[in-house]
């Protein structure tokens, strides 16, 4: 999945697999120093592997750092099923129930769309005055801007209601 180019649009470079295998490893770190991370999502009737969702915890240098982060990436066939809203949904739910965070937020390049909108989906906001050029992307990239999104956690209460994921 992370060598897909479809997938990996919107980040500098498809990841090799040793690249792959070393963000699985940071995952883990990231399960025992913060007691969460992202998960494996699977198609429930195939049982089929389609890609992950979850919170880290990320420190790279901006106004809104520290901070944690939903994530969500999917496996091509996985895309339009509603997949990434339902399986962030979750994160999202664990991360203000059970950890307890006060905000969470989410970013990705400006020119994709698609994320943004499980965003919007999910009840998050976007102030323009929040967007910013990320510092793991090279100067001068097409994919150096970056959008940010956030949610509260009594944004969250008061949206989640009976019928979270927000429609």
């Amino acid at each position: 999945m992370n060598a897909d180019p479809d997938v990996m649009e919107f980040f500098v470079s498809p990841l090799t697999r040793e690249e792959s295998d070393a963000s699985v490893d940071r995952i883990e770190a990231g399960f025992a120093e913060h007691g969460f991370g992202l998960w494996a999502v699977e198609e429930i009737e195939a049982g089929e592997f389609i890609g992950f969702t979850g919170l880290t915890y990320e420190t790279f240098e901006a106004l809104f750092t520290p901070a944690v982060e939903v994530g969500f990436r999917l496996a091509r066939h996985a895309w339009g099923k509603g997949y990434a809203a339902e399986a962030a949904a979750g994160a999202l739910r664990y991360g203000f129930d059970v950890a307890g965070l006060a905000e969470i937020v989410s970013w990705t390049a400006v020119q994709n769309v698609r994320s943004q909108a499980v965003m919007r989906k999910l009840g998050m906001t976007h102030d323009p005055a929040d967007d910013f050029d990320h510092p793991r992307v090279p100067d001068g990239h097409p994919l150096k801007r970056h959008v940010l999104y956030r949610l509260t956690a009594e944004q969250w209460r008061l949206a989640a209601g009976d019928t979270w994921p927000a429609t």
